[in-house]
């Protein structure tokens, strides 16, 4: 089964698994969604995250986080779609909750937090907000 936009579909099954007070969530496995869940747990919104080895497609289940019963992440939202992308150079940058959130920026160098892009004063394609 193909998907047509696999970073929103690993968005909504974090998202539902939240809202469902899962301990964890599984999905099929990509170099960006392993991309993002290593900057979720860098960031502490998730607990951890493994890569399940299969013989078709690897499985990436990531471990939840709860704080008195509340998840960590309050709110997950995809801006850089495939039918309108949206990027940013150095100086335009994306605060998420002043500071609270991150912005997920997929550059030269890889997958960065706003911050890291910042601080490497490199711009790029802006993939979702976290808070």
């Amino acid at each position: 089964m193909s998907l047509v936009d696999p970073i929103a579909d690993y968005l909504t099954r974090v998202r539902n698994a939240i809202h469902a007070k899962k301990k964890y969530v599984e999905m099929p496995s990509s170099n960006m969604k392993v991309g993002i869940s290593k900057l979720l747990k860098e960031n502490n919104f998730v607990k951890d995250y493994n890569v399940i080895e299969d013989d078709k497609q690897n499985i990436l289940r990531v471990h939840l986080q709860y704080v008195d019963g509340e998840s960590s992440i309050s709110g997950l939202k995809r801006i850089s779609k495939q039918g309108l992308r949206q990027f940013v150079d150095k100086d335009n940058l994306p605060r998420v909750l002043n500071g609270l959130g991150i912005a997920v920026i997929s550059t030269s160098k890889g997958l960065l937090t706003n911050q890291q892009a910042k601080k490497e004063q490199i711009g790029g394609e802006v993939i979702c907000h976290i808070w």
